[in-house]
């Protein structure tokens, strides 16, 4: 039996652009299980009510129901143990690097996309999304990424300890791809989906190893509709 994963969705319901929900169809695929992938929208809380809370991802694996996107890697991790480990031994560093690119990366990257969002959301969920963004942020959207090219080298310049381990190897997680690719790939991918703003060079290896992940598991993650 497949398991569902509500996944969000815009406009397009073939749009999907959540990095939480990234790292999830990325860590099912990794792991080989079959997913259904149902297309969720933000005010569409009645439909994962069940859940408890307001959010994705959320999974329904037979009569388990888990959400948030960590817990989900976690449970994945101890239910399917005969399946590729998506930690290996470093879950330790891997959840440091997933705690960064929610805390530092995913911010970083909102305040250069957010006012490109609701262009691709779909149009009963654009009020919600307005508004419950501008009472965070405290200003408009447009505020937000108004001076965006002024502070893009700043931000390209913010991502060298990325590009530093990929100088050692193709994958954050050595030597095959894990659960630290698909946490970071993620917060690429929402950008690649939601925004034309181009984060980074044709020439910057983070785009070469975005690149390379959009790739695997039969370019599962490079044939939705984005900005390329």
């Amino acid at each position: 039996m497949a398991i569902t994963l509500y996944d969000l969705a815009g406009a397009d319901p073939a749009r999907r652009f959540s990095p939480y929900c990234w790292r999830i169809r990325l860590a099912l695929a990794h792991k080989g299980l079959d997913v259904d992938a149902r297309p969720w929208r933000f005010t569409d809380k009645q439909a994962i009510a069940f859940s408890g809370q307001g959010l994705v991802p959320v999974i329904v694996d037979g009569e388990r129901v888990v959400h948030d996107s960590w817990t989900i890697a976690r449970y994945l991790e101890a239910t399917y143990p005969g399946r590729p480990s998506l930690f290996g031994d470093a879950v330790a560093p891997i959840r440091f690097l997933t705690s960064w690119t929610d805390r530092v990366l995913q911010p970083a990257i909102g305040r250069l996309i957010i006012a490109d969002l609701p262009a691709v959301i779909d149009e009963a969920d654009r009020a919600y999304f307005r508004d419950s963004r501008e009472k965070r942020f405290g200003m408009t959207l447009e505020a937000v990424s108004a001076d965006r090219e002024q502070r893009l080298p700043a931000f390209r310049q913010s991502l060298e300890p990325l590009r530093a381990v990929l100088a050692d190897g193709p994958w954050l997680g050595g030597s095959a791809a894990n659960y630290a690719d698909y946490a970071v790939f993620g917060a690429f991918q929402w950008a690649r989906c939601a925004s034309p703003f181009r984060l980074l060079d044709g020439d910057d290896p983070i785009l070469a190893w975005h690149k390379r992940v959009r790739g695997l598991f039969g370019g599962l993650a490079d044939t939705v509709p984005a900005f390329d």
